[in-house]
């Protein structure tokens, strides 16, 4: 069994909801220190700030996703967005390349990479 590939967007989108969940957690947190109003506000202000950073994630991503390549996978036959010159479908993580010069090869993420000479 090879190793399962995932799509750019998704892993920035989960990235965006585990900050929104972290979040709302240190804000609970902050609940603990009711008797400290230091503590308790330090808290609630980290949590805060980690939702607002999940939102401009979310609203960056978005405008990202809008101007990206859609291509059809050739395994599952739906619509997916490419980021890169490699990515995966979105749908059943098949790796995808538009670059020819990398067809056939193992699928790496840093293709993706500038190479620095």
């Amino acid at each position: 069994m090879g190793i399962k590939y995932s799509n750019k967007i998704n892993k920035i989108r989960t990235f965006a909801l585990v900050l929104i969940f972290g979040g709302i957690i240190i804000m609970y947190l902050g609940l603990f220190f009711q008797r400290s109003p230091l503590f308790m506000t330090l808290f609630m202000i980290l949590g805060f700030l980690s939702i607002i950073a999940s939102t401009v994630i979310y609203f960056w991503i978005g405008m990202l996703s809008s101007k990206t390549v859609q291509v059809v996978c050739p395994n599952c036959g739906k619509y997916t967005k490419m980021l890169g010159r490699v990515d995966a479908c979105m749908y059943c993580s098949e790796p995808l390349t538009l670059d020819k010069s990398l067809e056939g090869k193992d699928f790496d993420e840093d293709y993706n990479k500038k190479k620095k000479f």
